[in-house]
């Protein structure tokens, strides 16, 4: 089998991921810092590496999260809104970001618009402007890296902009974590969330969101802290103060070790656009649509045919070749228009740092046959 949705979820993962679940699953639980077994330091072990991660210096600040919408979540709605507060964000988002901002919308509590974005996917930076002038956003929000295109936002540009105008900048780093650096003190971000399944190459259920000390989020879950438990509302001491119930130790234990093997074995994101730019050229001479991405990018492509619906193309790779991707909408919906696709949406490859040339010739090969009618 050959895997090329990664952007979805990473896979495979490194060799010692099976080692390191086991391990996690036959510990004795220590339920973090409600235990007094010794061995319950191995989560503040991931906290701290995930502040590392994003050159973050107090790992309190690292809230876990089951995944980046979970992150999202608990940022978004847990937010110091007031009535009639307006947000920014793009026609790039996922539904992860654009679903609570419904919901915020729909109760009364803010309005949201969403701004144009150039073909590749990349936000408008001239409606950006026009819009951070005209309608004076409490917050904006963004993804860094679109999920259908890979195109990289300049986030640090976006936060500059942001700030100038008062507004809080949250960024969804569900696609770039793990491939690029994400700096959310450098860029002065006050939200950053992200999952641990994707590039991070964690195992699914795991994510976890940044949030600055100049931002004070109200509890979206309350419950049971294993301290503090006279208090009648949650602690005031972050993260616990966002983490109620009891967390993903294993999974969060077996993240902090992939983060681990990372530092040591260094994502190689030239050697994967080399790749992408074969696949690319390979498309066009066959005919198919390939959504034009220059500058700053994921290891990402998606395409269209003239000839057959992206659902069918993934049958066709997926069934006669054993070519996994993905097709449809990547629950980013409104992207489409911008970047020339249509109701159906496009076929997305993903490659991971584990994506082989012989894997890509393959893919080649199989393209050939599908669009050249054999």
């Amino acid at each position: 089998m050959i895997y090329l949705n990664n952007s979805a979820t990473s896979f495979p993962k490194p060799p010692i991921f099976a080692d390191a679940w086991q391990r996690a699953s036959v510990k004795v639980p220590g339920h973090g810092m409600r235990s007094t077994y010794r061995e319950a330091k191995e989560p503040i072990s991931c906290r701290q590496q995930l502040a590392k991660l994003l050159h973050i210096d107090d790992s309190r600040r690292i809230i876990y999260a089951q995944n980046a919408t979970h992150a999202l979540n608990i940022g978004l709605l847990g937010f110091p809104w007031e009535k009639g507060d307006v947000v920014l964000t793009s026609r790039a988002e996922h539904n992860s970001v654009l679903r609570p901002l419904y919901s915020l919308q729909k109760r009364g509590m803010i309005r949201y618009y969403e701004l144009d974005t150039d073909k590749s996917g990349r936000l408008d930076m001239d409606v950006y402007r026009e819009a951070l002038a005209s309608l004076h956003p409490r917050m904006v929000i963004i993804t860094h890296a679109s999920n259908v295109t890979g195109a990289v936002n300049d986030a640090a540009v976006i936060a500059e902009e942001a700030k100038k105008a008062g507004a809080a900048v949250f960024l969804d780093a569900a696609q770039t974590a793990g491939v690029i650096p994400v700096l959310p003190a450098l860029w002065n971000m006050d939200m950053v969330a992200f999952t641990g399944h994707k590039y991070l190459l964690g195992p699914q259920g795991t994510g976890a969101l940044y949030v600055s000390p100049d931002i004070e989020l109200a509890p979206v879950f309350t419950g049971g802290t294993g301290i503090y438990s006279d208090l009648d509302e949650m602690p005031v001491d972050y993260p616990i103060r966002l983490e109620a119930g009891t967390q993903n130790e294993q999974g969060m234990e077996v993240l902090g070790e992939m983060l681990a093997w990372a530092e040591d074995h260094p994502f190689d994101l030239h050697r994967l656009l080399e790749y992408v730019y074969m696949l690319e050229d390979t498309l066009k001479g066959l005919g198919c649509s390939v959504v034009p991405v220059t500058g700053c990018r994921t290891p990402v492509l998606t395409f269209t045919s003239p000839d057959y619906a992206p659902a069918d193309i993934g049958d066709m790779l997926s069934g006669s070749f054993d070519i996994i991707c993905r097709t449809g909408l990547h629950c980013a919906p409104h992207i489409f228009p911008y970047i020339g696709a249509g109701r159906d949406g496009t076929v997305r490859f993903s490659l991971s740092r584990f994506t082989t040339p012989e894997e890509v010739y393959q893919v080649i090969s199989a393209l050939k046959e599908i669009f050249n009618g054999n």
